[in-house]
């Protein structure tokens, strides 16, 4: 009898293969049976960047390039207002959305309005900010350094925190004249938006303390993928997303791979909207980032990056072990949810996380979500949003 493991196994090897046939058979009967452009059944968002998705759905957007004091260029995106709240009122009371590991600002707005957190907030009259972190699609520049290049890549949590908030948070100040925001962080988003020190007002979604990434030491992980980009997005990803994906037939197929890292469970998801979720995902971040992620799950504390070297550490961090992130000095009012599907952020984490929380006001633990329902799901406006608004409402 084969164990679970062995048939968990079997079954991914299934998925590839049928994967891999589909996409011989769009390549080469596709345009025999009239599988092209034209007949097309792809969502239109799913060949649209930021600023054109933010418009079809009938929103105005601001685009902003934010400089960080080290020189990467961030790729900024703000909803001034909704449909439904008129321009003139203002001051409106300011939300920052930050997305998660090797998401993007995309994140935000890949489902219809009504599903959609950013459009949400924005008709409840919300100044609406998106983040997009270095290294993804949208901030892969540098004032000096090219993409091409290891120094590009040289970064982690730290500088996301250290960099990338605070320049952002002082755009958002500078741009509306405001200095209280809300922040709402999405996995990844949540961890940084606690490691750094600007934050005023937080509400965190699932937070991320460790995953699903595989021990190693640091030497293998560089030698597996190098010391440059993890999981870029590329132009045979966009094929299989906007292709193969949105036909119903490879539904069931494509929606594992969305989930590999999340959870398994797709009763929650908008199946028809496949395209525009694989269209944009994997958004791509460092290979030291995914490092940094390794070395917290081995050592289950949140630390700063280790350069595996007592050297690097003390010009880094002025002694000789990575320094660890202390979050019962977060005093800001915060909320969080977790899933009891979620393989990322699972109960153990929680266990973990809850008590060392200082302000901590709202924890709700949804049963049947997994990682990704918490901006994907199709009950999200019911089990998180509504709570949500309510409590910045409260708090702000």
């Amino acid at each position: 009898m084969k164990t679970p493991q062995q048939r968990a196994k079997r079954s991914g090897q299934l998925e590839m293969w049928l994967l891999l046939a589909a996409v011989c058979w769009m390549l080469l009967l596709g345009p025999i049976y009239g599988y092209d452009e034209k007949r097309s059944n792809t969502n239109p968002e799913a060949n649209m960047n930021i600023s054109q998705i933010i418009s079809y759905w009938g929103y105005p957007y601001e685009k902003y390039d934010t400089v960080t004091k080290d020189g990467y260029i961030l790729g900024t995106y703000r909803i001034p207002y909704g449909r439904r709240c008129p321009e003139k009122t203002v001051p409106k009371p300011i939300v920052y959305l930050q997305h998660g590991l090797i998401g993007s600002a995309i994140d935000w707005i890949c489902n219809p309005p009504n599903n959609s957190l950013a459009f949400l907030l924005a008709d409840n009259c919300y100044d609406v900010w998106l983040g997009n972190s270095r290294g993804n699609t949208w901030s892969r520049k540098h004032m000096n350094l090219s993409p091409k290049s290891s120094e590009f890549w040289a970064f982690s949590l730290d500088e996301m925190a250290k960099y990338d908030l605070p320049a952002t948070i002082d755009l958002i100040i500078e741009k509306t004249g405001q200095e209280q925001l809300c922040y709402v962080g999405h996995s990844q988003g949540a961890t940084i938006g606690i490691f750094g020190a600007d934050v005023i007002r937080m509400s965190a979604l699932p937070y991320l303390w460790k995953g699903s990434i595989v021990s190693v030491e640091n030497c293998f992980l560089w030698a597996l993928f190098g010391d440059k980009i993890f999981s870029p997005y590329t132009p045979f990803d966009h094929f299989i997303a906007t292709k193969v994906c949105s036909k119903k037939i490879f539904h069931p197929v494509c929606s594992k791979f969305l989930f590999t890292l999340a959870g398994f469970d797709t009763r929650n998801l908008n199946m028809s909207r496949l395209d525009v979720y694989l269209s944009q995902k994997p958004a791509g971040t460092s290979v030291q980032t995914m490092l940094h992620w390794a070395q917290i799950l081995n050592s289950d504390q949140l630390q700063a990056f280790d350069w595996g070297n007592l050297d690097q550490n003390m010009m880094h961090f002025r002694q000789l072990t990575p320094p660890l992130y202390n979050i019962t000095k977060m005093e800001v009012p915060t909320a969080i949810w977790s899933g009891g599907q979620d393989i990322v952020a699972d109960a153990k984490d929680m266990k973990n996380l809850l008590p060392k929380v200082a302000n901590l006001i709202y924890y709700k633990v949804i049963p049947h979500y997994n990682h990704m329902d918490f901006y994907l799901g199709q009950d999200v406006p019911q089990e998180i949003y509504q709570d949500l608004i309510r409590l910045m409402k409260e708090h702000l």
